[in-house]
């Protein structure tokens, strides 16, 4: 089956792919078309054979995968701002992320690709298999009659880990906004950054920050930029105001 130039539907030969995915398609026309390239599609055109591609069903899976992450996002990390939500939602359903989900099903070796296609590495080519999952999940929902619990599961079972790394990754949270809102709830507050250290030679330093409120230590960060630091400096704040991450 794998790295095979497909040259007929089988539907019998998907057994495989709904197992790893968790779902039995009720339509199976559904699922070839999820996984017909439109080079294939160009292909069987011009032989007078009418083969829909996957292109529509990108266009669909892009909206379903965006409102499920979306949705989790905003109840998941209710303590993060519209911008940082966006920026994380950005790096989960991007084409490099999208081809690490379709890799990890080996999505590629299911395709349908016109022969040029196939031969020149398409079956691994990111952009392609990014397209191939989103039209795969598109399918799964009109399948399952516009189920979001099946979308929304099978989407959290890829993206979860990454969501949870990346807001972990403070260069995508802006905790230093996070923390200046929660000190303006009270007037007269002073919130400053102060550089404390630097250590190791000037092409890999080290810099050490203070958040200090009021002139009163309230964190402490040290990473290799100064605003790195700072916003170490503000996560470690913010804890002490019992915001959990």
């Amino acid at each position: 089956m794998k790295n095979q130039e497909r040259d007929s539907f089988n539907p019998a030969s998907y057994d495989e792919l709904e197992k790893k995915i968790g779902y039995v398609f009720k339509d199976k026309a559904l699922l070839e078309k999820a996984l017909t390239h439109s080079s294939y599609s160009n292909e069987k055109r011009a032989k007078d054979k009418k083969i829909e591609s996957n292109e529509r069903l990108e266009f669909l899976g892009d909206s379903v995968l965006s409102l499920a992450v979306t949705e989790y996002l905003y109840f998941a990390y209710s303590a993060n701002q519209e911008g940082d939500l966006t920026k994380i939602r950005a790096a989960v359903v991007c084409e490099k992320a999208l081809a690490k989900y379709a890799s990890a099903l080996s999505l590629g070796d299911y395709m349908y690709l016109g022969h040029g296609e196939a031969i020149g590495g398409g079956r691994h080519r990111a952009s392609l298999t990014a397209d191939a999952f989103e039209a795969l999940l598109a399918a799964m929902y009109l399948d399952s009659g516009r189920n979001m619990d099946i979308i929304r599961n099978f989407v959290l079972s890829y993206v979860r880990d990454e969501i949870e790394f990346i807001s972990h990754n403070s260069t995508f949270i802006d905790y230093k906004t996070m923390l200046q809102q929660i000190v303006q709830q009270s007037e007269g507050e002073r919130l400053e950054y102060v550089l404390v250290g630097e250590n190791g030679p000037d092409h890999n330093k080290t810099f050490i920050t203070e958040a200090r409120l009021n002139g009163s230590v309230i964190g402490r960060g040290s990473a290799h930029s100064k605003r790195e630091a700072e916003l170490c400096a503000a996560k470690e704040a913010l804890a002490l105001f019992g915001e959990k991450f």
